[in-house]
């Protein structure tokens, strides 16, 4: 299968990349590297450099390489940054989505997999968090990926598009070859091990009297190797029709585990502050995988909270600048 992987040049995308790559798809990466890097782009992948406003760019490179599906990571991802910045998000996220999907059905491009996200659920009313969830999004960026998935669900009904929505907890870890570095960093893992580099004096708990056992906020890890697997998956599923998931360990860590853990891997003492909470933090938030699970038959491969830091940090320590030389 010929796939489009806009954002391939990002952290989930261009490890997702890979994997399409190693499973025997041709790929076409459509990433205007606001947020990505070149280097990061796997080498078997053809690059087309654009960005989803030109509706034109679109058309150009769906014209010249007619893919047979499309993957769309390429997005502004920050929740805060979207309290602060609603129209970059309620706005560019929404328009350049839109832009991608009329361009799709324009050129006969019938199958959509959506990178979506747990910002959905701003406050659930169980856990852990299933796909039957009432859905409040927490930010801009979490109503733009709602917006979205509605714009899926109707031209699923009237244009026959069929779509997979993946909604994800915490990706973190990394691959052999790819790894996270964004531009500023704001994930609790590379935060982390940049202090463990020597790339930061301290790392900031924000909170430690939440109801939990450590006082710490709980969150999903996924590694981000199973997180492609499953946006692969849902891909190869879409015959069978259009479909929304859940991803996540189906367990959660606890911040402070998360640099106990940190402390183990790398072998440096780590230091921390304890600082005010974040406003609208909740104190839990863990995903059920188990639809996924029984449909697909999607597994973690890597559950386990050490061989997620132990793959991050040996692609931080052979990449202490990330894709910068």
């Amino acid at each position: 299968m010929k796939v489009l992987v806009t954002g391939g040049a990002g952290y989930i995308g261009s490890i997702t990349v890979e994997q399409l790559i190693k499973g025997g798809d041709e790929v076409v990466v459509f990433d205007n590297l606001y947020q990505g890097h070149r280097d990061a782009v796997h080498p078997q992948a053809a690059f087309v450099q654009g960005d989803l406003n030109d509706r034109g760019a679109i058309d150009a490179a769906l014209a010249a390489h007619q893919p047979d599906a499309i993957m769309h990571f390429a997005s502004y991802t920050l929740v805060g940054e979207s309290m602060q910045q609603p129209f970059m998000y309620l706005g560019d996220n929404i328009t350049n989505g839109l832009n991608l999907l009329q361009s799709a059905l324009a050129h006969g491009v019938k199958k959509f997999i959506l990178s979506s996200t747990a910002n959905l659920f701003d406050k659930p009313e169980r856990m852990p968090i299933d796909e039957n969830e009432r859905i409040i999004p927490g930010s801009p960026y979490g109503e733009s990926k709602n917006i979205l998935e509605r714009m899926l669900y109707w031209l699923d009904r009237t244009q026959g598009m069929r779509y997979a929505c993946l909604r994800y907890f915490n990706a973190c870890g990394a691959s052999e070859e790819r790894g996270e570095h964004h531009d500023p960093e704001s994930h609790i893992i590379p935060l982390i091990l940049q202090v463990a580099l020597g790339q930061r004096q301290d790392f900031a708990i924000f909170g430690d009297d939440y109801p939990t056992p450590d006082g710490t906020c709980v969150r999903d890890y996924i590694h981000v190797v199973d997180l492609a697997q499953a946006h692969i998956l849902a891909l190869r599923a879409l015959d069978e029709g259009s479909r929304t998931y859940n991803l996540g360990n189906g367990r959660g860590f606890s911040v402070k585990e998360v640099i106990d853990m940190a402390r183990e891997v790398t072998g440096r003492p780590i230091p921390t502050r304890v600082v005010a909470r974040r406003p609208g933090d909740p104190a839990v938030l863990v995903a059920s995988s188990e639809k996924i699970r029984r449909e697909l038959g999607w597994a973690p491969q890597y559950p386990e909270l050490r061989t997620i830091m132990e793959m991050a940090w040996n692609w931080h320590v052979s990449h202490p600048h990330g894709y910068e030389t």
